[in-house]
């Protein structure tokens, strides 16, 4: 009965080789579970409890993952509905089985001192390009905007005099972000060089169009210049460029990405005693479930103190 199955996905379906033979290992899997040899596979000597109990053994036994798990029975499955589709069975007993979930790997993060050094003095500069990745580190680390919404950041998007910032997230939803007097003035700063670096390009070349009929003005709030000294909106190459050449020089992660400074502005902000439903506001998550996977990277933290803190966990760690 495998075999025919096998033989159907690969002539009927048109599956890869490699795939087939995925199907033909994990089918393998199941009947060495069973004891038995694929050829001897006869659905009725199997029941829901069977395949319940091998979805356990994989786990507790053979320590395979949840996502390794839920490929094997996918190939049960296929099978299943296979011979229900011939009419060998007349019910799938893989139907109400529930897979387990995979777990979603935690999102990794900088540590408080490695973004210290980041942000630190010596990064400083009174150049255009320094003012502006400085400000982007602070920004990105400041408000947790994904790298999409600080690209398409318009300088109107920035109420200094009420002291936020209105982000259009995904699916354009809006969201306003508080921001502090730190940034504001980084901000400041920014915006000034910024406004004097398109005057010069004005005044040098006047009357020169930029492309596309664009102004200067119409330009997002975070910019660059070409080898022309054309103004150009600054392009996620770059930005990731910025913010992985700061961040591997004070982090050993192997991401340093834009992303990692999102999942620390909200790990951040859980150490510090923010609410978790404040947190999913600011970051513009549809589901709080999105947001509550930064609960576990804050455990340890939690752990320790509570270590510190709790008389009878002081009294343990002693007799440890």
């Amino acid at each position: 009965m495998i075999t025919k199955f096998l033989e159907y996905i690969a002539i009927e379906r048109h599956y890869s080789p490699q795939t087939v033979k995925a199907y033909g290992d994990d089918l393998q899997d199941w009947c060495s579970y069973l004891g038995i040899a694929l050829e001897q596979f006869d659905p009725r000597m199997v029941d829901e409890d069977d395949v319940k109990a091998w979805m356990l053994y994989m786990i507790d036994e053979q320590g395979h993952s949840a996502r390794s798990v839920k490929r094997r029975l996918s190939a049960v499955r296929s099978l299943y509905k296979f011979m229900l589709r011939v009419g060998i069975i007349e019910r799938d007993i893989t139907q109400r089985i529930i897979p387990p979930k995979a777990d979603k790997p935690l999102p990794t993060f900088f540590r408080e001192k490695e973004m210290e050094r980041a942000t630190a003095f010596d990064h400083a500069g009174d150049d255009f390009e320094s003012i502006r990745n400085n400000l982007i580190i602070e920004m990105l680390y400041q408000t947790g905007m994904r790298q999409a919404e600080l690209l398409n950041l318009s300088i109107t998007d920035i109420d200094l005099s009420q002291a936020q910032i209105r982000v259009l997230g995904k699916r354009r939803k809006e969201r306003i972000v508080p921001i502090g007097q730190a940034l504001i003035q980084q901000i400041k700063d920014y915006t000034a060089c910024r406004e004097y670096e398109l005057e010069a390009c004005l005044q040098q070349d006047e009357g020169r169009d930029t492309p596309d009929n664009t102004t200067f003005y119409s330009l997002p709030f975070f910019i660059h210049f070409d080898s022309h000294n054309i103004p150009r909106a600054l392009t996620k190459t770059r930005l990731y460029r910025i913010v992985t050449g700061r961040m591997g020089e004070v982090s050993s992660l192997e991401k340093h990405s834009p992303h990692v400074l999102r999942h620390t502005f909200a790990t951040t902000m859980l150490n510090n005693g923010a609410d978790i439903r404040t947190i999913q506001t600011l970051l513009g998550h549809a589901s709080l479930g999105t947001t509550q996977i930064y609960t576990h990277t804050t455990f340890d933290k939690v752990k320790e103190a509570y270590q510190q803190a709790h008389p009878r966990a002081k009294k343990d760690n002693k007799e440890q």
